[in-house]
C-alpha cells in the first residue's frame, strides 16, 4: 500500500493534485465528470476586488504542447464571489480550497485577501502577484523583488491563514523574488505561472490575440517549470507547490523529486476534463513501478 498523502501549510492533502486557478472554475463545473472530493485541493478562479469582463476575444490561442491565453481576469469580484459562488461550491466540495486572489494596487490584494480569509471553505490565501501595479507604472508586482515583498508583506500582516505567493516565471532569476516573499512572511510559494508568448494569423498577418501576447501554458513548459522548482528549492525553506505543463502522474513525481510538496494542474484540465481524476488513479501504480512507498519522503530527492 502506497501513501499519496502530504501536508501544505496546516492542510492536510489526501494527494498532492491540485488544479490550477482559472482552469477548475468552483468546482461546479466539472461535477458531470467525477467527484471533486477525490482531489487534494483545488485553487478556484483569481478574484479581484470588483467585477471583471475580462479582455476582448479572441483570448486564446492554440499551440504546439500548449496553449495561450489573455482571459484577463474575469470574475464576478469578491463579493459575488462570497455571496453566490463560495456558498455553492461548498454543497459538492467538502474540502479545504486555495483561494486564489488578484489586484492591481496594494490595498486591493489586502481587501480581496482580508475577506476571502473570513470564509470557513478557504484553508490558503494564494496571492497571484502576476498583475500589474498601477502605483508602478503597469510593471507586474512578481518582477520586482521590492514590490513582490511590499505586498506580500501587507497580506500576511492582514490574514490568519495561510499565505502562499504565486510566481511569474517572466523574470531574470524566479530565486530572488521568492526569497524576498519569504523573507515578507510568506507561508509557500507556488511557481511557476505562465510564460509569455504570441501567435502571428497568417491570413491576416496578425497577432491571434487581442491583446497580442498572453500567457503560454501546457506540456512545452514543463523543463522550465520543473528548473524553477529545483533552483527556488535551494533558496526557501517554505514549501513549494509545483505548475506548469504537468500532465502525468510521472510529471508529479517529477516535480516532488526537484521540491514540490504539492502540485497544481492547469492546462491539461482544459483539454481533458478528466485529466486530474487519471493522474489519482495512476499515481499508485507509478510509485510502485518506481519504487516509492510514501510522496511524502520523495520531496526535494533531487537534491540529496
Amino acid at each position: 500500500m502506497v501513501d499519496l498523502s502530504v501536508k501544505l501549510c496546516n492542510l492536510s492533502l489526501d494527494n498532492p493534485v491540485i488544479p490550477a486557478s482559472g482552469t477548475f472554475g468552483y468546482g461546479r463545473e466539472y461535477l458531470d465528470f467525477y467527484d471533486p472530493n477525490i482531489l487534494g485541493s483545488f485553487s478556484f478562479k483569481g478574484t479581484t476586488k470588483e467585477l471583471r469582463f475580462g479582455n476582448p476575444a479572441p483570448r486564446i490561442a492554440d499551440c504546439t504542447a500548449g496553449m495561450i491565453n489573455s482571459v484577463g481576469l474575469q470574475n464576478p469580484g469578491v463579493e459575488e464571489v462570497l455571496r453566490t459562488e463560495l456558498p455553492e461550491m461548498k454543497k459538492v466540495f467538502k474540502k479545504k480550497v486555495i483561494a486564489n486572489v488578484c489586484g492591481f494596487s496594494v490595498e486591493e490584494y489586502v481587501y480581496v485577501a482580508e475577506k476571502l480569509c473570513a470564509d470557513e471553505s478557504v484553508g490558503i490565501i494564494e496571492l497571484n502577484i502576476s498583475c500589474p501595479n498601477v502605483h508602478n507604472g503597469g510593471m507586474s508586482f512578481g518582477t520586482d523583488a521590492k514590490c513582490a515583498y511590499e505586498v506580500t508583506y501587507a497580506v500576511k500582516k492582514s490574514v490568519t491563514k495561510p499565505l502562499m505567493v504565486k510566481l511569474s516565471p517572466n523574470v531574470t532569476d524566479i530565486t530572488v523574488i521568492a526569497k524576498a516573499c519569504e523573507d515578507a512572511g510568506a507561508d509557500a510559494v507556488s511557481l511557476i505561472n505562465t510564460l509569455l508568448g504570441m501567435r502571428i494569423d497568417l491570413k491576416t498577418k496578425k497577432p491571434v490575440i487581442y491583446n497580442k501576447t498572453g500567457g503560454f501554458s501546457g506540456p512545452a513548459v514543463f523543463p522550465v517549470a520543473l528548473q524553477a522548482v529545483y533552483r527556488t528549492y535551494e533558496k526557501v525553506n517554505i514549501p513549494i507547490v509545483g505548475m506548469g505543463g504537468v500532465s502525468s502522474a510521472e510529471d508529479v513525481i517529477e516535480m516532488m523529486l526537484v521540491g514540490a510538496t504539492a502540485v497544481q494542474i492547469g492546462t491539461a484540465n482544459l483539454k481533458n476534463p478528466y485529466a486530474c481524476k487519471e493522474i489519482i488513479d495512476l499515481l499508485p501504480a507509478v510509485m510502485e513501478k518506481y519504487r516509492i512507498k510514501s510522496l511524502k519522503e520523495i520531496i526535494g530527492g533531487a537534491h540529496r
